[in-house]
């Protein structure tokens, strides 16, 4: 009898020689340290269509986020970490980014540790607040435990990432992936292991003013039950352009996920999480988002700029019987100094954020539903 193989063949051999490669890594002549830190502190204001109390008393203001970023530099080695304080309701504290970092020269780079994953269009798929909606299934800065080479070239760009899991705050033998985290992944009875990602974008235009590019991944999804090895995999191709004010954004995804779960679980869902709050997502979906923005520069008093954006995103679930989802969100980033504030018109049906039930929103959903809004006003200042 063949057994399954519960085990990607590339993890060691990958990991071997990469500790080899930073052995023999040459070292700069930089003897003097460099350390910057920085932050944020955000507020929040939102008045949400199905919240009848809320509308009564004229929607909350409240705590959002603080952070502190770190960036630092010696001997050629750099460091970038970011660590966020969300009120307990949302998780708490965790670290969205941490990483460390060698520039072999001005185009090849490599990071370890935990790392934006090389998918779709970065840094962000959006211009509003809320994110697009491939956010919400974990394909828009994603960040995972790992390692990721990096090469900028004039018409070229490409990132090629090994990543062995997701962040790991819980080290059991057989302890579930918390949900206490910035980016959603994998969570429940499955955890995301040995994923492999590539990533290539094409430039061209005056200045580069577009952006052309395919996105690939593929993992292992590994199920604490029955011990046994699934797998996930996702394709994107996106495309975007800067042509003097406007911005625009426009990317497709198929994604498939494949668990081995024990018997009588279903494997059209599976469960995801951040901040502090697990959801089912459809296993097998396409993925559909276009987004525009137009900055207007302005002199009134400090603001400087204000932009305009609109970005929509619609999810075709492919399990039968399941209902789609969709997203669109209208706003304003207003940009004084270092505060900036957005002011966005956040609509959804069958939004886990917006309005659902939450837990099965961007799952089975709901053929009853009704679109949902909710407006909000994010003040920062950041330093």
């Amino acid at each position: 009898m063949i057994e399954k193989n519960t085990h990607l063949p590339f993890p060691k051999p990958f990991c071997l020689a990469f500790l080899v490669l930073l052995m023999v890594l040459p070292v700069f002549a930089q003897e003097t340290p460099e350390l910057k830190i920085g932050g944020a502190l955000r507020f929040n204001y939102n008045l949400s269509s199905w919240k009848e109390g809320q509308k009564k008393r004229g929607g909350d203001f409240g705590y959002d986020m603080f952070r502190i970023n770190a960036e630092a530099a010696y001997k050629g080695i750099f460091l970038n970490a970011e660590y966020r304080l969300y009120s307990e309701g949302f998780g708490g504290g965790f670290l969205k980014q941490g990483w460390v970092g060698y520039n072999f020269n001005e185009q090849d780079k490599i990071h370890i540790g935990l790392t934006q994953v090389p998918f779709g269009i970065q840094q962000y798929n959006s211009h509003n607040w809320f994110f697009n909606l491939s956010y919400y299934v974990g394909m828009e800065d994603d960040h995972d435990m790992g390692v990721k080479y990096l090469h900028s070239g004039e018409k070229i760009e490409y990132q090629l990432a090994f990543f062995k899991n997701a962040e790991e705050l819980r080290f059991g033998n057989n302890t579930e992936t918390s949900p206490n985290r910035y980016s959603y992944d994998i969570t429940g009875r499955n955890k995301e292991v040995n994923q492999i990602n590539g990533k290539i974008v094409y430039k061209f235009g005056k200045e580069a003013a577009h952006r052309l590019g395919v996105s690939l991944e593929y993992g292992g999804l590994y199920n604490l039950d029955t011990e046994e090895m699934g797998d996930h995999a996702a394709f994107a191709a996106h495309y975007e352009i800067t042509k003097g004010k406007w911005n625009g954004k426009a990317q497709f995804i198929t994604a498939s996920h494949n668990p081995e779960n024990a018997q009588g679980e279903s494997r059209d869902v599976v469960a995801m999480a951040a901040y502090g709050a697990p959801y089912e997502v459809a296993s097998d979906f396409k993925m559909y988002s276009l987004g525009i923005s137009r900055n207007v520069p302005v002199t009134w008093g400090p603001v400087s700029n204000v932009q305009f954006y609109n970005d929509f995103g619609y999810m075709q679930k492919e399990a039968l019987g399941f209902t789609d989802s969709y997203m669109n969100v209208t706003g304003v980033l207003v940009s004084a100094g270092s505060v900036y504030m957005y002011i966005d018109y956040a609509a959804g049906y069958n939004h886990s954020w917006l309005g659902g039930n939450f837990v099965d929103d961007f799952s089975k959903g709901n053929p009853d539903a009704k679109w949902e809004a909710r407006f909000n006003i994010n003040i920062g200042y950041y330093f």
